[in-house]
C-alpha cells in the first residue's frame, strides 16, 4: 500500500476521522468523507465519528465504521441550548473521550475536520489525551477568528485585528448580528482553553501558505502549521469549450458575503447571461430582484456539469478572504476560466498561472468590467486559457491520490514521533 511503511510503525495505522456531519454537500464534510471512503478502500481500519445521527449508509457500505453522536446543528437548537452546547458540549466530550479510552491504540491517528457546527470546542478537550496523534484541519479561520472569516461583514472589509483582543471584542463584525458575535467570541475563548498550545498536537493543516499568518495571529505556533492543498476533480471529463460559451456561472452558497448580489447587478449592467447554481438564504430575494438571472437551486456534484452547458467562465466574487476555492479548482480542471475575488487567497495564483481574472468583489462596476473583458476576449485566447486549466499544465489543487498519500505520510510520521 502506498506510503504504508515508516520505520518504527509495526502495524498499519488505524484512522479516526471526526467531523460535524456525515452528509456531504462539499467543503470540509466532502473532504472528510472522501478520505474515509478512500482509506477504507485501501484496507486501512477507518472510523468516522460524526456529530450528527449518521448518513444514508454510504460510509458503512464503503467499509467505514460510523460512530454517530446524535447531535444537532446549532441553527436547529433552541437559543439557550445552542448557546450552552455551542460553547462547550459536555455530552460530546464525554462520548468521544469514552470512545478513545475504549478503543485507542499506539497505531491510531485522529484527524479533526469540521467542529464549529455541532461538536464545539469540547472535541478538543476529549482529544487532549491523544494530542500527539491528532491533526486539525483548518478549512476556514474558526481556529483563530470568532466569525471564522477574518472579515468585517458590517464594514465590508478584511479584518486585521488580533482575535479576542479588546478591539476585536468591541467590533460589530458578524454577518448575522452582534449577539451572534458575542456567542462566537465566547466559543473562541473556550477554544483557547481546550485547544491547549502547551500540548504536542501533531499539526494544523492549512489549505494555503497564506493562512499561516492569520492562524499564528491567534496564537497557533507557526511550526505546528503544515500547508496541504485541497484535492479537486473535474466537473466534466470532457473539456467545456469556454470559447464558444456565452453564460457566466456562479456555483456555491447563495448568501451574504459570497458577492452574489454584486454579481447579479454586474450581469445586469453588462446585459450578459448569468446562471446561479446553489442554494442559500439570499436566493429568494435575489430571484425576485433579478428575474433575468437563472437560479438553479442546489445541484449535486454529479449533475453540475449538466448546468455548465454554454458556460464561458465561473465567477467567484466572495467578499471574504477564503482560504481555498474548491469550485475554482474544479472549474479550471473542467476547462472553464474563473473570475475570482481579489480577497481570495488563490487570486495571486490565478493571475500568475493564467487561469482567469481577478475582481474587486464589492464593486458591481468592477465585476461588470471584467465580465465585458471575458465576454469579448478573442476566441484563441480564451481557448488557450481553457486548455491550460483542463490539461492541468498548472493547477490550483492536488490530485486526490496525492492528497491521500500526503495525509498518510503525516499520519505515519505522527505515530512514529509519538513513540519516541
Amino acid at each position: 500500500m502506498t506510503g504504508a511503511s515508516v520505520a518504527g510503525v509495526a502495524k498499519l495505522p488505524r484512522i479516526v476521522i471526526l467531523n460535524d456531519s456525515s452528509i456531504a454537500k462539499g467543503g470540509a464534510t466532502g473532504l472528510a468523507t472522501l478520505s474515509a471512503r478512500e482509506f477504507a478502500a485501501k484496507g486501512y481500519e477507518t472510523v468516522f465519528i460524526t456529530g450528527d445521527s449518521g448518513d444514508d449508509g454510504a460510509l458503512k457500505s464503503a467499509g467505514v465504521d460510523l460512530v454517530p453522536l446524535g447531535g444537532q446543528l446549532l441553527l436547529d437548537r433552541g437559543r439557550l441550548k445552542a448557546l450552552r452546547t455551542g460553547v462547550f458540549n459536555a455530552a460530546i466530550r464525554d462520548r468521544i473521550a469514552e470512545y478513545i479510552t475504549l478503543n485507542d491504540t499506539p497505531e491510531t491517528v485522529y484527524h479533526l475536520h469540521g467542529w464549529s457546527r455541532i461538536l464545539s470546542p469540547s472535541v478538543f478537550k476529549a482529544l487532549q489525551q491523544v494530542a500527539s496523534r491528532t491533526f486539525i484541519h483548518a478549512h476556514d479561520f474558526f481556529l483563530a477568528c470568532p466569525n471564522g472569516a477574518y472579515y468585517n461583514f458590517q464594514q465590508k472589509e478584511v479584518c486585521k485585528l488580533e482575535p479576542l483582543s479588546t478591539k476585536c471584542l468591541m467590533t460589530r463584525c458578524d454577518r448575522r448580528s452582534h449577539p451572534q458575535k458575542i456567542f462566537r467570541s465566547l466559543r473562541s475563548g473556550m477554544l483557547r482553553k481546550t485547544f491547549d498550545m502547551t500540548l504536542p498536537w501533531a499539526g494544523v493543516l492549512a489549505l494555503d501558505a497564506k493562512m499561516t499568518e492569520p492562524l499564528h495571529r491567534a496564537g497557533i505556533p507557526k511550526e505546528l502549521i503544515r500547508t496541504l492543498k485541497n484535492p479537486a476533480t473535474r466537473f466534466s471529463e470532457d473539456r467545456i469549450e469556454a470559447e464558444i460559451g456565452d453564460t457566466f456561472c456562479f456555483i456555491g452558497r447563495v448568501e451574504r458575503g459570497k458577492g452574489i448580489a454584486a454579481l447579479c447587478e454586474a450581469a445586469r449592467i453588462e446585459n450578459v447571461s448569468l446562471r446561479v447554481i446553489g442554494e442559500g438564504a439570499s436566493r429568494v430575494g435575489l430571484q425576485k430582484r433579478y428575474p433575468e438571472v437563472e437560479f438553479m437551486g442546489w445541484v449535486d456534484k454529479k449533475s453540475i456539469s449538466q448546468h455548465l452547458t454554454g458556460a464561458r467562465a465561473v465567477v467567484m466574487p466572495s467578499h471574504t478572504p477564503e482560504p481555498f476555492g474548491l469550485v475554482a479548482a474544479e472549474a479550471t480542471l473542467s476547462g472553464l476560466p474563473i473570475i475570482l475575488s481579489r480577497q481570495a487567497l488563490l487570486s495571486e495564483a490565478v493571475e500568475i498561472f493564467g487561469l482567469g481574472f481577478v475582481v474587486v468583489s464589492t464593486s458591481p462596476e468592477d465585476i461588470a468590467d471584467v465580465l465585458r473583458k471575458v465576454a469579448t476576449l478573442p476566441t484563441d485566447e480564451l481557448r488557450a486559457m481553457s486548455e491550460r486549466g483542463f490539461n492541468a499544465e498548472v493547477s490550483l489543487s492536488v490530485r486526490p491520490v496525492d492528497w491521500l498519500d500526503h495525509l498518510l505520510t503525516l499520519y505515519l510520521g505522527a505515530i512514529q514521533e509519538a513513540r519516541v
